[in-house]
């Protein structure tokens, strides 16, 4: 399987510094999230880890080859990017959009076999979007729009899947669903899945992991128990909260306060 790997990663758009000293290893059949304020570099560290970007210093490799020495395709057959509001051709049918995933695996001017047709229709029927098949694009709703993105980027058969924030703009039910669904991949189809969220109750229930960034550093990483704390969540978005054990399975809770003169149970 393959793995990412960002060594003193730096980048700027112009003089602007967006990230800074990045180190990152992802791991086999994990969901890391990373999680941030706007404008701490998450959506540049998704693209820098997708090949789209390359860093100003430092190096990014898939497993151990630096990025920028290969090539589109190789990329692409490993590694899967989902980015923010993914453009859909709106007349397109869903079955179409699917089996654009399998570009990276076709030769110049090679036509999708029927062993692409086959894996186009797995993934669809892995996103549960196999009744879609014929729908256009602009018939679908926000979350049949986002597991047929998904369902996409499955038929690449890619090692690593990275989205930025895939459950924007999805009411909390399409949310949720989308979210186990990429839970479910880490386990049943040994994929590594790298998301960017804005949730951070989402983020505690659904990921493994956490990297937690600020002004273009990593202020911290580690199990949700351990970066979801008040004095963390007090230094990166400047928030008095209350960090608590869900009543049902333990993972932190974090409640805001939303009456910024008052402290929540004590918490500094």
């Amino acid at each position: 399987m393959a793995i990412i790997s960002l060594s003193n990663v730096d980048f700027k758009y112009g003089k602007y510094n967006a990230l800074d000293g990045i180190d990152i290893e992802t791991r086999q059949n994990e969901l890391l999230g990373i999680i941030g304020p706007n404008g701490s570099g998450k959506s540049t560290l998704l693209k820098l880890m997708s090949g789209l970007l390359h860093p100003l210093t430092g190096t990014v490799c898939l497993d151990g080859t630096p990025i920028t020495s290969l090539k589109q395709g190789q990329i692409a057959r490993k590694i899967a990017f989902v980015p923010q509001n993914s453009y859909l051709p709106e007349l397109f049918t869903s079955f179409e959009i699917v089996i654009m995933g399998r570009t990276p695996h076709l030769g110049l001017l090679r036509y999708e076999s029927q062993e692409d047709i086959n894996i186009a229709v797995n993934a669809m029927d892995i996103t549960h979007t196999g009744y879609l098949a014929d729908k256009p694009v602009n018939q679908l709703s926000g979350g049949e729009r986002q597991r047929v993105i998904i369902a996409r980027a499955l038929a690449q058969q890619a090692d690593i899947l990275l989205l930025d924030e895939p459950t924007v703009n999805l009411d909390i039910s399409y949310q949720i669903e989308i979210l186990h669904f990429l839970r479910s991949l880490c386990s049943t189809m040994e994929i590594t899945v790298v998301v960017v969220l804005h949730d951070l109750n989402l983020a505690s229930q659904f990921c493994d992991r956490l990297i937690v960034l600020k002004e273009g550093r990593i202020y911290s990483q580690g199990k949700p128990s351990q970066v979801l704390t008040p004095a963390i969540l007090k230094e990166v978005f400047n928030l008095d909260v209350y960090v608590g054990e869900h009543p049902i399975n333990g993972l932190p809770t974090v409640l805001i306060n939303a009456d910024g003169s008052k402290k929540l149970n004590g918490n500094e």
